[in-house]
Formats: structure tokens, sequence, C-alpha cells
């Protein structure tokens, strides 16, 4: 383990009913696999050391006594680098349970019989087995504690590992609430459950909805070939999921198995920020240890635009685009607000709310101002224009310079310097709030949640508005937002849009070279895709600048450490400054799982210092 990361893998043995030498053989060779991949947390499927379907098997001593050797045997071959948890029947008391035993480094853990028991349709377990009893006693044939028992890691402590048995989960109180209420992070169910048509579907379902519900992560492994096929079949649909999401499955009748690696810092941050209920239900917790070592590179996904969406059909940015425009109007309509007004730059963040205005009022009541100044080049005002005109809105240009420098004359300053850009930012605030008053409209605010996050904008200047439609939508999400009214609207629009996406994102406050853009925003902070990253796990997740610095190699291995460094030292240097800003930020729509809203989502004193 490392950086909070555990490897889990579930795996589907090919068997032989009644055979647990046969069998015993299988999940060693599985074991021996996962070892070599690296996996921590090695899932095996409900009963598979004699096999789901033996029936009146189950009833004799010849496959009890066989079945105890081949577990003991299984457990010898396990390194103590990993978990192995496999099913078996399990006599106790005169009674046979269904149970997950777990075992590593050469010994058997603990044992954890199966509670609810199906007895409908083809299922017939309550002829063989016991349901599950509440306490803890220790196992006739292993010696070993076995009823509520939880394996916790003892140089981990986060993680802790529950186990349920099939039918439980589809139970309306699943065992696994029960051990996350606990303190569980990691529950394994070992499963057969057979295939019927639309199955396979609920059974994602079920596994992801309760890892979400639990905040924890979900490891489920199922039976497949070599169980019998008298009134069914089994597919070895195995599924891993974490916090309400699948992030491993295989392929129902693949042969295939689900290995990725689990972020329990994830799960703790979220319980944390959640909470979660205790339980008086007693468990016995029995210790374990693991390597502090990530197995080679990262086994699981990470997307370089974790606030973009990943779906090709549009329905995410439909989605948001009518989130802005619901809150804008909203707002509107409680203001009683004749007009829009938003001033148009010819960048990313102007046009989107622009876009967003198009969608939530009349064209003739939204007021568009472009205010050119000192930086301003041609490419960009014209943009501005040509946008307005595609999409049938009417502007109005107010040139700045003049009232900017008649204003720093009188505050006798003629530096080329943070006053001399303040200066502008606040006098075009100055005019879209006057220009408001006149028509009874609101100021419209362009300013994004990454600008927000890096305090990238001029204190009651572009800082300050009447409502903030991109408050919630970070810089990469702007430009994907973008990119779909394009591609909707077409023509016109379309051409302009592409523009606007391929100029340098700039303030455009430092007087252009030769019409040419000199203050680019991206060379004085760092990439935007850098800065997201980096604010979505900071802020979503709460990880340490280590761990965020090794998920961005992890994702962005095509970007030299230097620019990684410099997006890291940004973000960190200027968000804790920046909290005052954003602690006197204007009202704006919630988007996303990440939100600065001092109101209602991110609380911290304005004045901290890191």
């Amino acid at each position: 383990m490392k950086y909070g990361m555990v490897r889990a893998g579930a795996y589907t043995p090919v068997i032989k009913v009644g055979n647990p030498d046969h069998n015993r053989k299988a999940i060693i060779d599985l074991i021996k696999q996962a070892e070599d991949s690296g996996v921590e947390i090695a899932v095996f499927p409900e009963l598979c050391v004699t096999g789901y379907t033996c029936a009146d098997l189950f009833l004799t001593r010849e496959l009890m006594k066989k079945t105890v050797q081949a577990v003991k045997s299984i457990a010898d071959a396990v390194h103590d680098k990993t978990v192995a948890i496999v099913g078996a029947p399990v006599a106790q008391n005169g009674r046979l349970y269904n149970c997950a035993i777990v075992m590593t480094g050469g010994k058997i853990l603990g044992i954890v019989p199966k509670t609810e028991l199906p007895d409908y349709g083809e299922f017939y377990e309550k002829r063989y087995f016991t349901s599950a009893f509440d306490g803890v006693i220790t196992s006739e044939d292993y010696g070993v504690p076995m009823g509520n028992v939880l394996f916790k890691c003892k140089n981990y402590p986060d993680l802790i590992i529950g186990c349920e048995i099939c039918e439980d989960m589809w139970s309306d109180i699943p065992p696994s609430v029960y051990a996350c209420r606990a303190g569980a992070t990691v529950i394994a169910n070992l499963s057969a459950s057979d295939e019927v048509v639309g199955k396979a579907e609920y059974r994602e379902l079920l596994v992801k909805s309760l890892s979400g519900r639990l905040h924890c992560a979900y490891v489920y492994a199922d039976a497949g070939e070599g169980e019998s096929s008298t009134d069914v079949v089994f597919s070895g649909h195995n599924i891993i999921a974490e916090n309400g999401g699948i992030i491993a499955c295989s392929d129902p009748f693949e042969r295939g198995n689900a290995m990725t690696d689990i972020d329990i810092e994830r799960l703790i941050y979220d319980r944390r920020k959640m909470g979660v209920r205790h339980t008086d239900k007693k468990f016995e917790i029995v210790d374990f240890e693991l390597d502090d070592k990530l197995s080679g590179s990262l086994c699981r996904e990470t997307p370089r635009y974790p606030f973009v969406p990943t779906d090709d059909s549009g329905c995410r940015a439909e989605l948001i685009l009518a989130m802005q425009a619901a809150g804008l109007k909203k707002r509107a309509s409680a203001s009683h607000a004749d007009a829009l007004v938003v001033g148009v730059s010819g960048g990313l963040d102007s046009a989107l709310a622009l876009l967003v205005c198009n969608r939530t009022i009349a064209k003739g009541k939204i007021k568009a101002v472009t205010m050119p100044c000192f930086g301003t080049t041609a490419r960009t005002k014209g943009n501005a224009e040509k946008l307005c005109a595609a999409l049938g809105i009417e502007i109005t240009t107010i040139d700045i310079k003049d009232t900017v420098n008649s204003h720093l004359k009188d505050i006798a300053h003629d530096k080329t310097d943070v006053v001399y850009e303040n200066a502008q930012a606040r006098v075009r605030t100055m005019t879209l709030f006057d220009i408001a008053n006149k028509y009874n409209g609101l100021v419209v605010g362009t300013g994004d949640l990454s600008e927000l996050a890096l305090g990238w904008c001029t204190y009651n200047g572009d800082h300050m508005s009447s409502y903030c439609v991109n408050s919630g939508v970070p810089k990469t999400l702007v430009k994907h937002l973008i990119a779909y009214e394009a591609a909707r609207l077409g023509g016109k629009v379309k051409a302009v849009l592409d523009d606007i996406m391929n100029t340098d994102i700039s303030p455009e406050l430092l007087p252009a070279d030769n019409g040419k853009i000199v203050q680019k925003t991206e060379d004085i902070l760092g990439k935007y895709d850098l800065l997201d990253f980096i604010m979505y796990y900071y802020c979503r997740y709460g990880f340490t600048r280590k761990k965020i610095e090794f998920l961005l190699k992890t994702a962005f291995c095509d970007v030299d450490n230097a620019q990684i460094q410099k997006a890291l030292d940004t973000f960190f240097n200027r968000f804790f400054m920046s909290q005052f800003k954003r602690s006197c930020m204007p009202d704006g729509v919630k988007i996303g799982s990440v939100s600065f809203s001092p109101r209602s989502d991110f609380r911290l004193p304005s004045d901290i210092e890191n």
C-alpha cells in the first residue's frame, strides 16, 4: 500500500463440483497470479472450495473432511503480502454454515458466515445451511474467530475489511451496513449468483449503489465455469466498486477477473465529511499487515480532466448549461430585472456567460458590452462582436481608456503594475453596474471556479457581479461547454467559438505588442489542465501535495516535471491567500462536487495562513 491505495482483485476459478482438491489447486494458481500482480486483497466466489451446486453432497462427511484439508492447504500458500478470502462450508456445533474464510501469511485469520439464506426459485440453501449467529465463537475445525469479525490492517488502520456473501447484498439491510458502521472500508462479497436475462445490469446497480451509500469499496467475486448447469448457469461476473462508481468489471461468461487499486483515502474523506452512524452490533477485530509499497504503476484510471464529462452524448453538458440558465432565470425573476448585463471580452468565460444568458432571456433583454482598453487586441474585440452578431444580440462598445487614464491621474499613478491592471478591471465593473442601474438589470458575472481557487480576479473588479453563472465551472469545463454549444449551434456561432477556444487565455490588462497578447495567463500561473486537476483532488478529497503530485505524474506522464512543480507551487501558494476573495463572492449556482460558496460549501477563515 502507498498513498492510501490498496490493490484488490475478484477472481473466478474454474472448479469441479464436489472436488475440493481440484478446486484448491485452481484457487492457489489464481492466488499466485494475484500476488504476481501486486494484489493485496484477493476475493473468490461463494463456496468455491466445494462448488456452490453440490446439493446433498454438502451433508456428507467425506466432502467436509476434504474441504478442511483444502482450506488449510490454500492458507499455507498465501504469502504475507496478500489477504485471500475464499468461500467454503464450515461445520460448527452440528450445523453447517456458508462462510467467507479470510487468510494471509500462511494462516487463517477468521471466518464470517452468511446471514441471508435464499430459499426461493432455484435456491434452497436452508436445506443445508444455518444462518449466521450474532456474536463470535471459535471455529471447531480452524481454531479462529467465527462470526461478527472484521479484519484490520495494522500498518494502515483505515483499511478494515468486512465480508458478506451473495444474498446478503440483496437483502433489505445487508450485513455490510453494520460492518461499515463499525469501521469497515472494504467489503468483500463472495457470490454464486446465477445468470438470467437482465440480472447483470441489476447486479451492477446493487454493487455500486451499496458502495455509494456506505462510502466503501465493494469487491464482488462471482461463481462461474464448472458449477452445475442442471437448471442454471453462472457467468463469473466480477465487479469492484468504490463510493458509488464501478472501477473494474469483468464481462459475464468471458472468464475474466477484475483488478484495480482502491483509494481508501477517498472513502475516509467522504465518511468524515458526510458522517457515519454508529452500530450497537459488536465485532471482533483481527489484525493483519501489508507492505507499505505500491506495486508497480497505478492500476486504475486517473482521468486528466476530472471535472469534464467523459460521455460523448452531450447529456451532461446540456444539464450543466440548463442548471446555469435556471439559476440565472430565478435570480432575474426574484429581482424583477428587465435586463441581463454582461461584459463580453472575446475570451472563454464571457463567451460562456453570454451563451447562458442566450438560454435564459429574450435576446432583446441582453445588454452585451465590450470595453476595450490598453491590452485589448483586435482579435478578442472582433470575436466579442462576431459572437454577439452570430447570436443576434446587440453589443455596445465603450472604450474605457480615457476613464482609466483620468483615474490613474487622479491618484497620481503612472506605473504599469497591479494598480494599473486593477484600475481597468474596476472601471469595467463600475461601468457594467451603472448600465445595469440604467436598464433595471443584473450584472452577470463571468469569473470561473478556477479563477476563484487561485484568486485570479480583481477584488471588487471582475470579482463582483449580481449573479455569477460560472462560479461553479472550472476552466477545463468551460472549454468543454463552449465546444458543446459550438457543435450544437453550428454555423457562424461555431466559427467564432472555435477561434475563441484557440485564443490564448489572458485578462488583457497589459499593452499588446504589435496587436499580440503579451499577458498570457497560463505562462504566469501554469496550465489550467494541471491546475484544475490539483484543485479537484485537493478540494474534493483533501489529498496531500505529495499524493496529488503522484497522481499528476500518472495522469500527465507526458508533461515535464518543471510544469508539474510550477502548477503545484502556484496552487498551494495562491489558494489560501485568496480566501478573502471567496469569502465575499457573489451568489452563483453550484455545478459539481467542488464549490467555494462561503454560504453553503466551503468555510475557511479569510486570513488563514498556510
